[in-house]
């Protein structure tokens, strides 16, 4: 029976002491005990079961599934409409009232990898809602997701057991601006337009590091300050305006956005926006698109006329 194999008695002390101190290497040991571990998830009854699955999910105990069977998860639904797959470390993390018709036991990556299929409507996965609410939001399912297409390759080429991949907290702070940059800070210009811009201008630093607070777990800030971003605004045109913002020293290294120009234009009412990045081929500029996407558009060009490249991108000759 599923639940006899499932002892993650690790798990929950770690849980317990992050819970207690918010401690970064609380939060790590968490994620290196989870990612190794089955944990429960609350699911709508899969179709094709074998009798004895069934008996077990009739009776309410937990199940482990294997071949094709479709999982359909149970989500938690915030009052703003976000939506968030909840998972367990044992059974009694589970309140009675609340319990589902069917419990599934399920590697921890496998709830990673339906999230990450899922991004459109999940937010994130919740351990233990109901006592510890650990949350794990997309940055952290996507570093996780990582670490699981990793190890799978690894597992693949013969070599499991044999290393360990591990993000540090540097490169978990780099993919947090990238986040942050290259989607977060776009999102919402596009969703705010003049307004929100004009929040940026006047807040400058103290804004941005709302976005990253948005990102990391709770109890933990980025390293930058408020001053470490410089924001400047030009009214190029009468209809275009180019707000400047450069992000801190350290982003300017391969694979980071170290500066962004964001364009008004005030004929159309349409906002801009264009991320200078470090590639391992040099300088480029990339265009961000209002659905997400990402361009590459041009190096960024060698003379430093940087702000004259956006304005050739904003009034094609």
């Amino acid at each position: 029976m599923a639940e006899q194999k499932i002892n993650n008695q690790a798990l929950e002390d770690a849980i317990a002491a992050f819970a207690a101190d918010r401690e970064k290497d609380s939060y790590v040991k968490v994620m290196e005990l989870l990612e190794k571990s089955i944990v429960l998830m609350p699911a709508m009854p899969p179709e094709n079961l074998d009798p004895e699955t069934e008996k077990l999910m009739r009776a309410g105990k937990p199940v482990q599934l294997t071949g094709e069977s479709r999982i359909v998860p149970c989500l938690l639904r915030k009052e703003s409409g976000e939506q968030a797959i909840p998972i367990f470390s044992s059974a009694a993390q589970i309140p009675p009232d609340k319990k589902s018709p069917t419990v599934l036991a399920l590697p921890f990556f496998a709830c990673v990898s339906m999230a990450m299929a899922n991004l459109e409507k999940i937010e994130a996965v919740v351990l233990n809602p109901f006592t510890h609410n650990m949350v794990l939001n997309k940055t952290i399912l996507e570093v996780a997701d990582k670490r699981r297409k990793q190890i799978a390759e690894l597992a693949k080429n013969g070599q499991a057991g044999q290393k360990t991949i591990q993000v540090t907290e540097k490169q978990f702070q780099d993919l947090v601006h990238n986040r942050v940059a290259l989607m977060l800070l776009p999102k919402y210009l596009f969703e705010h337009k003049e307004e929100g811009l004009k929040r940026l201008q006047k807040e400058e630093g103290e804004f941005l590091l709302h976005f990253y607070d948005e990102v990391y777990p709770e109890g933990k800030k980025a390293s930058f300050r408020a001053d470490d971003f410089s924001v400047m605004t030009l009214n190029i045109t009468e209809t275009v305006q180019i707000t400047r913002v450069d992000m801190p020293d350290e982003s300017v290294k391969k694979g980071m956005c170290y500066r962004v120009y964001a364009v008004w234009k005030r004929d159309t009412k349409e906002v801009l926006y264009y991320a200078l990045e470090q590639t391992k081929d040099g300088k480029n500029i990339a265009k961000i698109t209002p659905d997400g996407k990402h361009e590459v558009v041009e190096p960024v060009p060698d003379n430093g006329a940087e702000i004259e490249a956006v304005m050739s991108l904003v009034t094609p000759m």
